[in-house]
This record gives C-alpha cells, sequence and structure tokens, in this order.
C-alpha cells in the first residue's frame, strides 16, 4: 500500500485525494478511456479520450471509426482528469467517467483486478479477500456499478510484470476458491491478452 494512504481521509483536502486516487490507479500516462453510452441504442463502453473528438472539419465520426482516423490524438492523465473523474462531471457539466489501462507498455502493471459476477459472487468474493488476509496481501473490495457484481483490488508499491500479478491473483484463487467459479477475468492481460480496460473508482462501472 502507498506509505501516504494511512494520512489521507476523508476531511482531507481535495488535493490531497486526488494525489492518492492518482498513486493507487496506477497505468498508462499517456493515455485513458473515457466512458461513453449512445443516446439512440443505449450502448456503453470505454474509448480512448481524444483531442479531436467531435471537433468539426478533423473528426469524421462516425463515418470514419477511431481506430483508423488519422487525427487520433490521445489525452494523458492528469490530476484534472482525476478531479473530473471523482465529481462525475467534466468542465462542460457532461458526465464523466475515466477508466485506466493498466498495463504499461513494457508490460508491467501497478496493480491487478479480480472481477467476480454471476451468483454466489459476494461468497466468492469473500473467500478471495479471506485468502489475500490468510497470505498477508492487503486487497480492496469494490462493488460494480450494476451492483451485480465486484472487483477485488491489488496495489502493487513497484511495477512488477503483467504476468506474474496474474500468477499472484491465480495462486491466491487455487487456495481460497475451489468451491467457487464466479471468477470471470483477471486484468492486467499479458501480452497475448486484449489490454483492457479498468475503471478507476468505486462509484464507477466495473
Amino acid at each position: 500500500m502507498v506509505p501516504e494512504a494511512s494520512l489521507v481521509h476523508q476531511y482531507s483536502p481535495a488535493d490531497a485525494k486526488i494525489r492518492l486516487f492518482g498513486s493507487l490507479f496506477r497505468g498508462r500516462d499517456d493515455v485513458y478511456p473515457r466512458r461513453f453510452e449512445s443516446r439512440k441504442t443505449g450502448r456503453s463502453g470505454y474509448a480512448p479520450a481524444c483531442a479531436n473528438e467531435w471537433v468539426r472539419g478533423i473528426c469524421e465520426k462516425p463515418r470514419i471509426k477511431c481506430a483508423e482516423c488519422q487525427f487520433r490524438q490521445f489525452l494523458p492523465i492528469t490530476d484534472d482528469v482525476i478531479r473530473w473523474h471523482l465529481s462525475g462531471f467534466d468542465p462542460a457539466g457532461e458526465p464523466f467517467v475515466a477508466g485506466v489501462y493498466p498495463m504499461l507498455q513494457d508490460e508491467t502493471c501497478f496493480l491487478l483486478a479480480v472481477d467476480f459476477d454471476k451468483e454466489g459472487w459476494k461468497e466468492a468474493a469473500r473467500a478471495f479477500l479471506e485468502g489475500c488476509r490468510t497470505l498477508g496481501v492487503s486487497a480492496a473490495l469494490e462493488r460494480s456499478r450494476s451492483g451485480l457484481g465486484g472487483d477485488v483490488w491489488l496495489f502493487f508499491e513497484e511495477a512488477i510484470t503483467a504476468v506474474s500479478a496474474r500468477r499472484l491473483g491465480s495462486f491466491i484463487l487455487t487456495e481460497s476458491m475451489d468451491r467457487h467459479s464466479s471468477i470471470i477475468a483477471l486484468a492486467p492481460m499479458t501480452a497475448s491478452f486484449r489490454i483492457r480496460t479498468r475503471c478507476l473508482t468505486a462509484v464507477s462501472e466495473t
């Protein structure tokens, strides 16, 4: 756990909370995904935040997909992005939920998230947390936006390889989850898998 975590509480200044938040949910700092929701279809998801999105004369969505756009310009994670995320709104007053790409370009990471869903997810998550406590591993449980699942987060003081992080998660699962089948994924993914978008906070969707 980050050393300053114990010094930050609900009455701490906003800047201290933002620093703590950023020190825990660490991923790529050159790009972050932002949650979207289609007003026409209701479909939601995450896409890399782009400085040129919907800019007249540059952005040609939906005719040209973002992944194929030559003018794509990713936006980095900043304290303001975290502030907007925690408040739930951007400067324009639009709903704002940010995510994090946990695997860095050298295939290391600062966090691991274990997803739980399906019937019995609460019991499975508790069993996993108990396994963490038994092994002396600090962990935090977050409920999903839908309320129908949850994530257990493990935070590392130093970057470790994504492979090592997944091995740690798999070891804890093996030790504590013999009777449960509600684990659906471990993130970050290793190089042979798609990097999965992770949400930043307990009030966001996972």
